[in-house]
C-alpha cells in the first residue's frame, strides 16, 4: 500500500515538472485573438498589454491564463481535482494591461494553484 503511494507521488510530481518545463521552454511573446494585444508569460504568470487605439468605445478584453494543477470543481465545493483549468482576469480597457496567475486571482476565496500552459485575451465587452 505505503509503494503504492509513493509510486503515485512520484508519478504525479513527474507529470507536474514536465508540465512547468514545457511552459517555461514556451513562455515569450504571443499575438492574442485582437491583434493589437501582446502576452508575455513564465510559468507562474501572464501579463496582457493591449494598445487597441482604434477600438470603438466601450470595448474592454480579459486575460485568459489556461493552466494546469489542483483547482476546485465547479458546483462542487469543497472537491477538488488535478488538471486542466482557466483562470480570468478583471476585465481592462483596449489601452490598458491585465495580470493572471494560476493560483487565487483578485482575492477570490479559492485554493487553485497550477502552471501555466497558454495564455490569450478575449473581447469582454464589445
Amino acid at each position: 500500500m505505503r509503494s503504492a503511494t509513493i509510486a503515485a507521488a512520484r508519478i504525479t510530481t513527474a507529470a507536474v515538472s514536465g508540465l512547468a518545463f514545457a511552459a517555461i521552454i514556451g513562455s515569450g511573446t504571443a499575438q492574442a485573438a485582437p491583434q493589437d494585444c501582446v502576452i508575455q508569460r513564465d510559468a507562474f504568470s501572464a501579463t496582457a498589454t493591449c494598445h487597441d487605439t482604434d477600438a470603438p468605445p466601450g470595448r474592454e478584453y480579459a486575460l485568459i491564463v489556461d493552466c494546469w494543477g489542483l483547482h476546485g470543481i465547479p458546483n462542487a465545493f469543497p472537491f477538488y481535482a488535478i488538471g486542466p483549468f482557466s483562470q480570468s482576469s478583471r476585465s481592462f480597457a483596449t489601452t490598458g494591461q491585465a495580470t493572471g496567475s494560476c493560483s487565487t486571482n483578485w482575492g477570490a476565496p479559492s485554493l487553485d494553484a497550477g502552471v501555466v500552459t497558454d495564455a490569450h485575451v478575449e473581447i469582454y465587452r464589445q
